[in-house]
């Protein structure tokens, strides 16, 4: 049996599980199976041995643990550049982050334009800096807001030590409302279940009309700044077909055969219904 997985904690909330055994189910792959492990942080280096000794072709990394992989495993350029590891692979040691991947291809997917697109990017976490990175190596013209000055100046002064990246400005919402953004990435968390009217566009500061609004948030299906968006005449994306795609990488990655993108976004969504069903 050849075995892959994720480790994070929590990790009862994972979609990977289902995505990539419904892959390995349609292609035939019967000796392939993915399991969640779910972790404590105070024992990172023995929940990473132990699936290693025991035969596990590689793992996934989620929250809160694509940071402090990094230490061991050897990062590959994207991994360095992002400052962050979400996939294993056991066979050579190596670390990469397959979400600059997973956005910049469902961005594509979705025919949204970047080469030269003023994109906003809202957020200064570990997702975001993704974000910045993948959209900047597309050649967009990129803005950050983020609540927290500090932290965004932060995490540009990194990303240009680690991967060189120049010319992203960090302006204030208001000031980044005039700014003339085709497209806006949100990165944060804000009106995720089960906080669904909330939403990180501050109350009073005029929606951009006809923007593109790609929400990395998949629950709910419709968030509050994907309704806003829509209303000012825009395009709202969400961010499941991210997590799909970050998922196929890693897939390929391990297993050398191209993914079922469509059967594992199926799979995802079937069973985000499935958990959104009272019992």
């Amino acid at each position: 049996m050849n075995r892959v997985g994720v480790i994070g904690y929590p990790i009862a909330h994972s979609l990977s599980p289902v995505m990539h055994n419904a892959a390995f189910k349609h292609l035939g792959m019967d000796d392939w199976q993915y399991d969640a492990m779910e972790i404590p942080p105070d024992i990172l280096r023995l929940g990473i041995r132990e699936p290693r000794q025991h035969g596990y072709i590689g793992l996934n990394v989620t929250l809160p643990f694509k940071q402090a992989v990094m230490q061991h495993c050897r990062p590959d350029d994207i991994a360095r550049a992002v400052g962050a590891v979400n996939t294993l692979d056991f066979r050579d040691d190596t670390g990469t982050n397959t979400d600059v991947a997973g956005l910049i291809e469902d961005l594509q997917a979705y025919g949204v334009p970047l080469a030269g697109a003023t994109v906003l990017v809202l957020g200064a976490g570990g997702v975001a800096r993704a974000a910045v990175y993948g959209l900047w190596q597309q050649g967009a013209q990129v803005i950050v807001v983020n609540r927290t000055r500090d932290k965004a100046q932060s995490m540009l002064a990194q990303l240009t030590i680690s991967a060189g990246v120049q010319g992203v400005r960090l302006l204030t919402l208001d000031e980044a409302a005039e700014a003339g953004a085709s497209l806006i990435v949100n990165c944060t968390s804000v009106g995720m279940t089960p906080h669904v009217t909330e939403t990180p566009w501050i109350h009073g500061v005029p929606f951009p009309a006809g923007v593109t609004v790609y929400d990395m948030v998949y629950r709910p299906a419709q968030t509050r700044l994907m309704q806003q968006a829509e209303a000012a005449g825009g395009r709202a994306i969400g961010g499941l077909g991210m997590l799909a795609r970050q998922g196929a990488a890693a897939f390929t990655l391990w297993t050398g055969r191209a993914a079922p993108v469509a059967v594992m976004l199926a799979a995802a969504q079937a069973a985000l219904h499935e958990r959104d069903q009272p019992h």
